[in-house]
């Protein structure tokens, strides 16, 4: 086997391979599966062409395992998917704990992971000028690999008899592998035309991979940018999304910057770029100092949304952006407006109207607070209100603006940095007080209207802000007693419920 394969993997092959002798049909492992074998990354999805039905040979590896996996195919698509646990090749190989029997403990074997392989025959396409969906038809391994995107993608591995595990590279894609290069297999111009959405994999094989693209493919991916916009948005937001999980973005985004794309696909970041100076005063480049931020917090978090936060915590700069005589340029209240922009952004690029987007948002909104505790003399009653508004979410908080100190001024950095430790000590003896990071108040709305005999209405909700306010003030204790005490005596000053 040209590539190396574990136990487990060259099993599965095997059984492909037998499978599809058996009914006669030549067949292929392409593609990631091999790509990244050749790079030693970890992968757990199998492609498999076949020059023939690709549902057929699904439904005959199946046979092969026991229990006999679940085939999904569709039939429209001429494809087929089948998961492989652990469990059927730990039953087949009979390689069980002593004490289990699999017929009649089967739910007490453990998985430590699957494959799912898909099936496809062996098609070649043709495109429509306003469409990146393919006319098909069948077609041979030659023709499979032709339409592959990248030479790096186009890579097979032979399942058949007279030359199993032979590397079948038409594109010298293992040359590519080895210069970490990216490229087209046929007329880049062309690849792209046909099939937009390429453009955005180029960037981000370049940015998960660390490979370059090649000059005459980066070219066509600038003169064929305007042709994204016939691919639908939530293909777009995948894209984004894997190139925001790489271990350094800021390589996709600055690619997707310079070809054009982002532009296209995200003005307002591109909004972000330049620097601009009147009088001898300039400001930073707030697109590269966004990208370095998503950099720093891809180094402390796996976390897509704090990333996203990340993206997002200056976007508002261009609009709040002012040159004040005397003092230089500012940003004032680019926070506030940044959380507004956040939904609005986040229906743009068709990710989630939910948790997700509210927690960017807020995060946004936040994210220059902690700066300000770190002055001298702040008050008990600020830490109070940062740990109240943060909530559960102070220690994501810390970390975007911990990332957000991009000064190539080491001396700088490292005051900060010792500020913001300074800052996490003091909170957390406030936190651990006043217990307000899961604030749960000590007086209900409920409560408020069973002692008053009060049904919904503005004076509840006025005693539940006043019991708050003075909770984050100091003014009482986050306690049920002095809480209580305290809303008998805010009720006779307010005349409720005399």
């Amino acid at each position: 086997m040209y590539i190396d394969c574990n136990d487990k993997e060259l099993e599965i092959l095997e059984k492909i391979a037998l499978s599809a002798q058996e009914i006669g049909l030549p067949c292929y492992l392409i593609g990631g599966f091999v790509r990244d074998k050749i790079l030693g990354r970890n992968t757990k999805d199998m492609d498999i062409v076949c020059v023939g039905d690709g549902i057929e040979l699904a439904a005959k590896v199946a046979e092969k395992f026991s229990p006999k996996p679940e085939v999904h195919f569709f039939k429209n698509f001429g494809t087929a998917q089948i998961k492989i646990g652990n469990r059927q090749l730990a039953i087949e190989n009979k390689q069980l704990p002593n004490n289990l029997d699999p017929i009649h403990s089967p739910l007490d074997i453990s998985w430590d992971g699957s494959i799912e392989i898909e099936f496809v025959g062996a098609r070649k396409e043709s495109y429509d000028f306003n469409s990146r969906k393919p006319a098909v038809e069948n077609g041979t391994i030659e023709d499979d690999q032709n339409r592959r995107d990248f030479t790096i993608n186009a890579m097979a591995i032979s399942l058949n008899k007279e030359n199993y595990g032979e590397l079948v590279d038409p594109f010298n894609g293992i040359n590519d592998l080895a210069l970490k290069n990216i490229q087209t297999p046929l007329a880049p111009a062309q690849t792209f035309s046909d099939d937009p959405l390429r453009m955005m994999r180029a960037i981000r094989f370049a940015s998960q991979l660390h490979f370059t693209i090649h000059p005459d493919t980066f070219a066509a991916i600038i003169e064929n940018a305007a042709r994204i916009k016939i691919v639908s948005g939530e293909r777009i937001a995948d894209e984004l999304n894997k190139i925001l999980m790489s271990s350094k973005p800021s390589i996709g985004f600055e690619l997707l910057y310079k070809s054009g794309l982002l532009k296209i696909i995200f003005p307002q970041m591109v909004d972000l770029a330049g620097a601009e100076y009147i009088d001898g005063h300039g400001h930073k480049d707030n697109f590269y100092h966004t990208i370095q931020v998503v950099d720093n917090i891809a180094q402390n978090t796996d976390d897509l949304w704090l990333r996203w936060a990340a993206v997002l915590h200056d976007i508002a700069k261009p609009a709040t952006k002012r040159f004040e005589e005397g003092h230089g340029w500012t940003f004032h209240g680019h926070e506030v407006v940044g959380g507004r922009m956040v939904p609005k952004i986040f229906t743009q690029l068709k990710l989630p109207q939910n948790e997700k987007m509210k927690f960017v948002r807020k995060l946004v909104e936040l994210h220059l607070r902690p700066i300000s505790v770190t002055k001298e003399n702040i008050t008990d009653s600020a830490i109070r209100r940062l740990l109240f508004d943060a909530g559960e979410d102070f220690d994501a908080l810390m970390t975007l603006c911990a990332a957000d100190i991009t000064s190539k001024n080491k001396t700088k950095v490292k005051r900060f940095l010792e500020n913001f430790e300074l800052v996490k000590k003091r909170c957390a003896e406030v936190e651990e007080k006043d217990h307000l990071r899961n604030w749960q108040p000590p007086i209900t709305g409920e409560m408020i209207m069973e002692t008053f005999n009060l049904p919904p209405s503005r004076p509840v909700g006025d005693l539940k802000n006043a019991i708050r306010e003075a909770i984050l003030d100091g003014i009482i204790p986050n306690e049920f007693e002095a809480a209580h005490a305290f809303m008998l005596d805010k009720a006779r000053e307010l005349g409720i419920g005399q």
